[in-house]
């Protein structure tokens, strides 16, 4: 859950500027995540968020300059968002929780994985291209391993 929260919160900052963390909490609660402001502000000191100020001297939460990826470790959300893989030639269909596919496909996009062209991301289900079947049985075979199934 806490992965999850995390991608949402990255992507919530990035498509709009949120001015407080009672803004994001709502922002957050309309997504279907209820957090305390405790575990908010956890939240956005693990993520590295922090306020930076616009010419008109508004403040908003924005990731720091040299934040490389929006989404955690493909390693770090494999294992509790990897439900079942399968595919097909050059394509790989996961499964995952409800609201989680996107997380993944970010992470699969962000990583350096050769063998993965993109990814195409639903509510729980994560199309994986590679570039052949070959690549495609590697791919899969790397996150079951991962998943430990």
């Amino acid at each position: 859950m806490k992965t999850q929260r995390h991608a949402v919160i990255l992507r919530l900052v990035q498509q709009a500027r949120v001015h407080s963390q009672e803004e994001l909490r709502e922002l957050l609660l309309g997504q279907h995540i209820e957090v305390t402001q405790a575990t908010l502000s956890r939240d956005l000191r693990e993520l590295g968020l922090g306020k930076v100020a616009d010419p008109k001297g508004d403040s908003f939460y924005a990731l720091p300059a040299d934040h490389i990826s929006q989404f955690p470790p493909v390693e770090q959300l494999v294992p509790t968002l990897l439900l079942s893989i399968d595919g097909v030639g050059p394509l790989a269909v996961v499964r995952t929780p409800p609201g989680s596919a996107e997380a993944l496909g970010g992470s699969l996009d962000h990583a350096d994985w050769s063998n993965v062209l993109g990814t195409i991301a639903g509510d729980d289900t994560l199309l994986i291209i590679t570039r052949s079947e070959k690549a495609r049985h590697e791919v899969t075979r790397k996150l079951r391993d991962l998943a430990g199934i």
